[in-house]
């Protein structure tokens, strides 16, 4: 639980008869609704935190739970009784919660809801529970330094210490188990109450009954226990019992405490909610995310919502080509509509619907006030975009979203419109350095929407077009743009093929042919390439020809591999002197290929046409 409660008490309370929380009337306490939507406010806070301020937030509440087994190692050296020596055992998680550090067993609670009500991704909760226990466990590693090889202890409390250790070490991994699912139950409950009381006192008095339950109940934290660890192994000086005290002590109680906190609170008062536990307005307009989205996805939060979508509901027509267009500013991507326009001209029933994506950090996209500005601004910008609209014999329409993230909203619209290709800018923020349209997480657990081309606009000239294929599902959607430009604009078409040794140009050259014929451009011209040198090849053509326009699909090389080396598609993109457009349309690529594949379908497809030369000129007759 974070700092973040006034935000939380922000949310607009209702007691369950609709009375208002704060007001003429106050009721005694808060409903299970309104506790939950507390938690999930607050939830939302510390989920889309960034990873340096919660790192460093649990590594202030590791730390601070050295003060726990600081004095309760202390405070049994100095009486026989077990009560006395836990009372000042919950000091430490009074200083987490009271001061709003990051604990991860209390991060089993408020993310969990968040993810129980689709807000929120499994990674993502995943990704926060990592980056809250590294920090709790630095945090408890410094700590435990500091007693080891500070002269904290004295000689009764350091030997007491080490006992406590041992003590955890010996108990069955079953019992370790089952204590630790009660302590989780504790904290996670002590989440729940802090979220109904309302004072700092009672707040306080909460916690420490609840933590002093830990040492009088013989349970086990997991943070503590690991503090106890580091200690124990720094004192001994034999670095060897690590790994079986982690195993056999650690790593049960982890389990848990995740399992108490997670199934015998978060899920039990979940489900004691009523199904209106979120009818309220700050959560008015939220999507939850879809089954894949939710499983594979990395969004968190109410930050992939928009606050504000003027799209009205689309009505699809099968037989129509719909264009989306989605622009950050209306007035340097003109030609980018223009471009995308000339495209759905060339079809029947060509629609291009343009939307200008507002970027607006969220506590000012959550003001209403802003909403109206915004929105008046984006329709006085749109005024130019419809003119040129109206030039072309196209379906033409605008829409505004205004939302704190940016290009991550074209993937959410693609997916809900279903258009039949995304046209975008290739934008200064770097999205598209990868070459490929994903990020790198969603490359791996996400397919494409639809088709998709980026196009670097400098003049988007089409009058000559250079698309360098190797074949695939990239270039077939290159091939479809070329075949449009040379219908719409009288583009001239080259493709170019590169090939390793002078020998196979022939087999390069029978290939192209085919693939241009397949493609329906027979009368592109074609130019074959035998340096090996596929960048070099690219650019120095597009300079011969003075290219206008080059086209290229996306790259079929697996992540680890451009983690490597950088995309050849970057690099032409720097180099040559006219536009360039980046195809890419969605593929069933396997995991594996998605993760390690190295792209060299021209290797495969060009063997068959080396074979097939062979077999041509073993068939002529010798003289």
């Amino acid at each position: 639980m974070s700092d973040d409660d006034d935000s939380a008490a922000e949310i607009p309370q209702r007691a369950e008869s609709g009375a208002p929380a704060y007001g003429t009337v106050m009721p005694d306490r808060f409903s299970s609704d309104e506790v939950f939507q507390r938690v999930v406010a607050d939830a939302d806070h510390e989920i889309t935190s960034g990873t340096r301020e919660l790192f460093f937030s649990a590594l202030a509440g590791g730390f601070a739970i050295t003060l726990t087994f600081l004095i309760y190692a202390s405070m049994s050296t100095k009486t026989d009784s077990e009560v006395v020596a836990a009372l000042l055992y919950p000091l430490g998680f009074i200083y987490i919660i009271i001061g709003g550090y990051q604990l991860y067993t209390e991060n089993t609670l408020p993310p969990v809801a968040l993810v129980l009500e689709r807000l929120s991704s499994v990674p993502t909760l995943l990704r926060h529970w990592v980056i809250v226990l590294a920090g709790n466990f630095a945090g408890g590693a410094l700590g435990a330094v500091a007693l080891a090889y500070g002269g904290v202890f004295d000689a009764p409390s350091a030997e007491m210490a080490v006992s406590l250790a041992e003590k955890g070490i010996e108990t069955p991994a079953t019992s370790l188990f089952f204590k630790g699912a009660f302590a989780g139950l504790v904290v996670a409950g002590v989440v729940w109450i802090n979220f109904a009381v309302r004072d700092t006192a009672s707040r306080l008095l909460v916690v420490y009954l609840a933590f002093l339950m830990i040492p009088l109940g013989n349970l086990f934290h997991v943070v503590v226990s690991f503090t106890e660890v580091v200690y124990l192994t720094l004192v001994l000086g034999d670095v060897w019992i690590l790994f079986p005290a982690m195993t056999q002590f650690v790593i049960p109680v982890l389990l848990g405490n995740t399992l108490g906190g997670v199934l015998l609170v978060t899920v039990v008062n979940y489900y004691q909610t009523s199904e209106r536990r979120l009818d309220i307005d700050r959560y008015e307009n939220t999507r939850r995310l879809t089954i894949r989205e939710w499983l594979l996805g990395s969004l968190s939060g109410r930050t992939y919502v928009p606050v504000v979508d003027t799209v009205e509901t689309i009505v699809r027509d099968e037989d129509s080509y719909r264009i989306l267009v989605p622009i950050a500013n209306p007035r340097t991507e003109a030609r980018l509509v223009e471009f995308a326009c000339a495209l759905a001209e060339t079809k029947e029933k060509g629609q291009v619907h343009v939307v200008h994506i507002v970027q607006a950090p969220q506590h000012v996209a959550d003001s209403s006030g802003h909403h109206d500005r915004i929105l008046r601004e984006s329709d006085r910008l749109l005024e130019d975009i419809r003119r040129i609209g109206d030039g072309y014999d196209v379906e033409f329409g605008t829409s505004t979203i205004v939302s704190p993230r940016s290009f991550e909203e074209i993937f959410d619209r693609a997916r809900r419109t279903r258009p039949d290709l995304v046209l975008m800018g290739w934008g200064q923020d770097q999205l598209w350095t990868s070459a490929r349209a994903e990020s790198h997480l969603d490359e791996l657990t996400n397919r494409l929407p639809t088709d998709f081309l980026v196009v670097k606009d400098r003049g988007l000239d089409p009058s000559r077009v250079l698309l360098p294929t190797a074949g695939g599902p990239d270039s077939d959607l290159s091939a479809e743009i070329a075949q449009a430009l040379e219908k719409g604009a009288d583009a001239e078409i080259t493709l170019l093929h590169v090939v390793d040794d002078p020998a196979d140009r022939a087999a390069g050259e029978a290939f192209l042919s085919d693939w241009a014929s397949d493609h329906g451009l027979e009368g592109a011209e074609i130019v074959i390439d035998d340096s090996g040198d596929v960048e070099q090849a690219i650019c120095r053509t597009a300079r011969d020809l003075n290219a206008t326009v080059v086209m290229m699909g996306a790259t079929e090389r697996g992540l680890l591999s451009r983690l490597v080396r950088d995309s050849l598609h970057i690099d032409v993109a720097r180099v040559v002197e006219g536009s360039v457009l980046l195809s890419e349309r969605p593929s069933q690529r396997t995991f594996t290929e998605r993760l390690f594949g190295s792209g060299s379908r021209e290797d495969r497809r060009l063997e068959e046409y080396r074979d097939r030369e062979k077999n041509a000129e073993a068939a002529e007759p010798r003289t």
